[in-house]
């Protein structure tokens, strides 16, 4: 079985190596050198981890990041990431590693890819879509709990999953293959290849939501 977070990867080192350190990304406040030092951070140093998640130690993750940025070039923090976690880091194991990452490096690389003048959507393998699929299901329920609407996830051949029951805004129906869902969830809705089915007020609301744990 093909380990798509490692694709993911290194096509996203590829990337970063083509366009360099200062260009846009998805992620709001961050070039592409800031992404790529998040990247290393958060497999690296066990210090800058939990501020990604938990927002009281945010300001920890951040200066733990300008350090990072202080001592290494960008293409350095790219090298890093190409490599691989420390073999002391939790995303190093396996399995652990493959499931911590499987949206995690598909995501920032459509940050970049995405935020750049013009771009296509790409075709996955199927086994990288079932793979997404399996991913936003666990994951939605959480990063869309924030949601002013009800939410749920449709499949081009009809297969559902509930992300968050009906609000009093009642509930609308996005559909797209795994990897849009993923974005839409993942709170890049404006660039997710997604259709919106429900009452307006409820879709723009929608649209326009901050998602996020």
């Amino acid at each position: 079985m093909t380990d798509y977070s490692r694709v993911e990867r290194l096509a996203l080192c590829d990337l970063f190596d083509q366009l360099g350190p200062e260009r846009p990304t998805l992620c709001e406040g961050w070039d592409t050198y800031d992404l790529a030092v998040h990247l290393y951070v958060r497999e690296a140093d066990p210090m800058a981890g939990p501020g990604i998640m938990i927002a009281a130690l945010a300001d920890t993750t951040e200066r733990r990041m300008k350090r990072a940025k202080e001592r290494y070039s960008f293409a350095e923090v790219v090298g890093k990431i190409r490599n691989g976690p420390p073999s002391v880091s939790i995303y190093a194991l396996p399995k652990i590693g493959h499931q911590l990452n499987t949206t995690e490096y598909f995501v920032h690389h459509e940050d970049v890819r995405r935020a750049q003048p013009s771009y296509e959507v790409r075709t996955l393998p199927a086994e990288q879509q079932a793979g997404l699929w399996k991913a936003v299901r666990l994951a939605s329920k959480t990063m869309t709990r924030k949601s002013p609407t009800g939410l749920v996830l449709k499949l081009p051949d009809g297969t559902t999953s509930v992300a968050k029951r009906p609000t009093d805004l009642g509930s609308v129906t996005v559909t797209g293959e795994p990897a849009e869902l993923v974005l839409f969830c993942f709170g890049r809705q404006q660039v997710a290849d997604v259709q919106l089915d429900g009452e307006a007020e409820a879709v723009d609301r929608l649209r326009n939501a901050s998602f996020g744990v």
